[in-house]
């Protein structure tokens, strides 16, 4: 069950030494949660939280979910929400579609779904905006990522929560009306990407 092409070339390509040593300790929670889930062989359940669930808690959420397949950690299930529910921002789509996702609508409402798929044989991942206490989300046993520092402070309890972490990014939305728009969502996207797969390679699976 490989990965597209693109996206396999992608992330084989990601240069983790550009994660500084203090932003390596602010992904290092995070690897320790996902750690001891597969040394207790549990199911790892993260859950991407911002603000609209419109933008990075998406990217984190997909991103995440492409890692762990790149690096073959199984039994890895992500998740987003946001404290409110708003609509998968257009521009998440084409930038993950330029980044060689496979990209289908599935409903026309004001909050639409699309399956974003990253591998052939693998089930899609249904991107739509929801609060991250959504039915779609889980209700305990699950990681936390606090992906914008709004959500972070205008969520002081999240329940069902086992472990919460804070992995801030800056909001790609400040270049909506810019000329430079795409390529802040991109830059945005390979930064999430970059992260996330170096988290996933420092996962070691017992034998």
């Amino acid at each position: 069950m490989e990965l597209y092409r693109k996206i396999d070339g992608l992330i084989s390509q990601l240069d983790f030494d550009s994660i500084d040593e203090t932003r390596r300790k602010s992904l290092d929670p995070l690897i320790e949660f996902i750690q001891d889930k597969v040394d207790n062989r549990e199911a790892v359940k993260l859950n991407f939280i911002c603000t609209h669930n419109s933008r990075r808690s998406h990217l984190a959420q997909i991103w995440a979910q492409t890692a762990a397949h790149y690096f073959n950690i199984s039994n890895v299930y992500c998740y987003s929400g946001g404290t409110e529910a708003t609509a998968l921002f257009l521009a998440v789509i084409d930038t993950l579609r330029d980044s060689g996702f496979n990209i289908n609508f599935l409903s026309d409402a004001e909050n639409p779904k699309y399956a974003i798929k990253y591998a052939e044989m693998k089930q899609p991942i249904i991107g739509f905006s929801k609060r991250w206490d959504d039915a779609a989300n889980p209700k305990d046993g699950f990681c936390a990522v606090m992906t914008c520092s709004e959500a972070d402070g205008d969520c002081p309890i999240i329940f069902g929560t086992e472990k919460r972490i804070p992995i801030h990014y800056n909001d790609p939305k400040e270049f909506d009306n810019s000329p430079d728009k795409m390529e802040e969502y991109s830059l945005t996207s390979m930064k999430i990407a970059t992260e996330m797969s170096y988290v996933f390679s420092r996962i070691k699976v017992p034998n």
